[in-house]
């Protein structure tokens, strides 16, 4: 099983002059303040497998919502927001197939658009980086397939280690991803690039994802959280140049909330008409997520 780590009960307490706050009590993700260098780290902890299940959606929300809230409050000078996950050699494997695959089973629409609406609220947050003046940053030290990848694609920086791997798999089980991967992908590639990808279901490498711009910082593995710190030494004298940049890019092309709606609900019409073989293709890859918890 993956060593769960948490805040302690100091850090809380001590935290904001004592003021309490749900930031730091999440239950799969690990967060944490330091001081020094204005930057909040954050760092997912999944109970089962590293996907987004509906509860470590919950603590993502209450992570971007509680950082706004606490840094407009003025108690929470805030600059960097720096996301990575603790699961040995993932970030994120995406969807929850076996969710999908009991909602397909059962014809049920409205479960796979509330879980579809979840997910569009977490991305479209995260493509505003939470509303904070910040510049957010991704760590993948790991894979980060399907919906691990649209939710590092939101992000104004990415590290990557260079064993971490990146790709968008669901058309393997006839659907395709739904929660921003189109959107993001083609404002930040174009759309000719986007539907190949999609399309393909190709794994890439840390290095294929370097040279077309989508990883910012590529090191070796093990070095992921070194560069962030020095990326974050290098910009921070700067930091309202740099993210006034991010922010003239979400300007010049925003992502609108309905746009990932439409496409969401799209997505779940779809997912209802996948066959037998599909489903039972995805509960395999559900079955080897599993496993990597054992």
């Amino acid at each position: 099983m993956v060593e769960q780590t948490r805040t302690s009960d100091t850090e809380r307490t001590n935290f904001a002059d004592g003021q309490p706050s749900q930031l730091f009590d999440l239950g799969q993700i690990d967060v944490r303040w330091e001081a020094e260098i204005d930057t909040l780290w954050a760092f997912m902890t999944p109970l089962d497998r590293p996907n987004y299940n509906l509860k470590l959606l919950r603590d993502i929300h209450l992570w971007q919502t509680e950082t706004k809230r606490l840094s407009d409050a003025g108690v929470l000078p805030v600059k960097y927001m720096v996301l990575g996950s603790r699961f040995p050699g993932v970030f994120n494997l995406g969807g929850d197939l076996e969710h999908f695959a009991a909602s397909i089973e059962r014809q049920d629409l409205d479960a796979l658009i509330r879980y579809g609406h979840a997910c569009i609220d977490v991305v479209h947050r995260a493509w505003r980086n939470a509303d904070a003046p910040v510049i957010s940053v991704a760590l993948a030290q790991g894979d980060a397939l399907g919906g691990g990848f649209e939710a590092l694609l939101c992000f104004d920086v990415v590290v990557a280690e260079r064993s971490a791997k990146f790709g968008l798999p669901e058309m393997l089980f006839g659907l395709f991803p739904g929660m921003g991967a189109y959107s993001i992908l083609a404002r930040k590639l174009g759309r000719a690039m986007a539907e190949r990808m999609l399309l393909s279901g190709k794994v890439y490498t840390a290095e294929e994802m370097h040279d077309m711009g989508i990883v910012t910082v590529l090191v070796e593995d093990g070095e992921g959280e070194a560069a962030v710190r020095d990326y974050i030494a290098r910009t921070r004298r700067h930091h309202a140049g740099y993210m006034g940049v991010f922010d003239a890019g979400r300007r010049v092309d925003p992502l609108l909330y309905d746009e990932l709606k439409d496409i969401v609900e799209n997505w779940a019409a779809t997912a209802l008409k996948l066959d037998p073989r599909d489903l039972k293709l995805m509960r395999r890859l559900a079955s080897a997520q599993t496993r990597l918890t054992q």
